[in-house]
């Protein structure tokens, strides 16, 4: 979801949320009240489907580039977008890093805090706060992870309230076709976030999608390599896999 963010980025979130705290829809997260609604934005109930590719995807993906594929909603007031791209490690690499919610604030520079307060199967409810010159957003997020099956989704936890008023999303993680050792990445958000203005928002499906990746890619290849050395006597590797990953 909306972990990372860069100056402009993190420019465009502060200025759209600061927009947000004016009109009457703005939200202020609360643990112990309900969000004021049970979903805006589609969810997904099953495995989501896998992105379309065409050739000239393809071709951008075989140069090492990311696929950004931007979405926006019909009634004006979010979007999102879809980005895939190869990562040089197995898929359980990838899904240690992705499940691995405790470092998150250690790899994505405007998140400051992120807190797992419940976890039951599959399913894992996280929360964040994204920390900006104006104030601190805190958002509350139900995760369900199925690594074995190649995927896993998002909505926000409806029982508690969020600063972000909408948001839905998923990871697919499966083996690059014809590179062997290498992983094909799919990411996909949707966040409805009341009334920004169009250039503020563009600038959070585009430049969003890009932070919102590139860790991922960095922190996969960066454990792998760590493995890798591990098993042919070098030193272990750094951190352990959560147990959300395992469950």
């Amino acid at each position: 979801m909306m972990h990372h963010i860069n100056n402009t980025y993190r420019l465009a979130v502060c200025t759209a949320m600061t927009a947000l705290l004016l009109s009457a829809q703005a939200l202020a997260a609360d643990a112990n009240k309900p969000h004021p609604h049970h979903g805006k934005v589609p969810a997904y109930v099953a495995a989501p489907p896998f992105v379309k590719l065409d050739a000239k995807d393809q071709a951008q993906l075989e140069k090492g580039k990311h696929i950004m594929k931007q979405i926006h909603n019909a009634d004006g007031k979010g979007g999102g977008g879809i980005a895939v791209f190869r990562v040089q490690a197995p898929a359980n690499v990838i899904w240690q890093v992705i499940s691995d919610f405790n470092k998150y604030p250690k790899w994505i520079k405007s998140l400051s805090t992120t807190e797992i307060y419940r976890h039951t199967g599959n399913n894992l409810w996280v929360r964040f706060i994204i920390d900006t010159p104006f104030k601190d957003y805190e958002y509350f997020v139900k995760h369900d992870y199925r690594p074995s099956e190649g995927w896993g989704t998002w909505t926000l936890d409806y029982s508690r309230l969020s600063d972000l008023d909408d948001s839905v999303g998923y990871w697919r993680v499966y083996d690059a076709p014809g590179h062997p050792g290498m992983s094909q990445v799919e990411y996909s958000v949707n966040l409805s976030l009341g009334w920004v203005p169009g250039f503020i928002k563009n600038l959070i499906v585009d430049k969003g999608l890009e932070e919102a990746t590139v860790w991922v890619r960095v922190q996969s290849e960066k454990r792998q390599k760590e493995h890798l050395a591990a098993a042919s006597g070098g030193s272990a590797p750094q951190g352990t896999v959560p147990a959300q990953a395992t469950k």
